[in-house]
């Protein structure tokens, strides 16, 4: 886990890498943990099969219909001020709701390393783990803005 984790942290803080996720998160409603293990997956050479991809899909829905987006509606909705109140109270609740959150979306990602492919070769084509991922995920595969994140990853 400690491979994927590492990478996912390197990889949230390349320039852009941020923004491309929020994007693909906000407006294709896609899952960055599921797109980030699977961006691991082609880097370190572990070939995603449609059997692991579904098992991966599941896991990541049980975490984000369970945990992850309640965390993030609350998360958001103390984003906003609000009048009865106190904003400093307000924010010190916001911040552990967003490490709860971050703290979930880890177990995640625990979750899909304990279930991965071994590394088995070269790496494999970016896009194409991306795109048989969000395939995977979702009907609408948004191949613009996943070329976008695929773009600003590390190799």
């Amino acid at each position: 886990m400690r491979d994927l984790w590492d990478w996912t942290v390197r990889a949230y803080a390349n320039e852009g890498v941020q923004a491309a996720c929020l994007n693909l998160q906000d407006s294709a409603d896609q899952d960055i943990p599921l797109l980030l293990w699977a961006a691991w997956c082609a880097r370190t050479g572990r070939p995603l099969d449609s059997e692991t991809l579904d098992a991966a899909v599941d896991l990541t829905r049980a975490w984000r219909e369970q945990a992850i987006a309640p965390l993030r509606a609350v998360r958001r909705k103390l984003t906003t001020r609000q009048t009865d109140l106190d904003d400093a109270a307000r924010e010190a609740v916001r911040t552990q709701v967003k490490a709860a959150e971050l703290a979930a979306e880890r177990a995640l990602l625990q979750g899909l390393a304990d279930q991965s492919p071994s590394a088995s070769g070269a790496p494999g084509d970016l896009m194409t783990a991306l795109a048989a991922t969000s395939r995977a995920w979702s009907p609408r595969v948004p191949r613009a803005l996943l070329q976008t994140l695929a773009e600003r990853l590390p190799a």
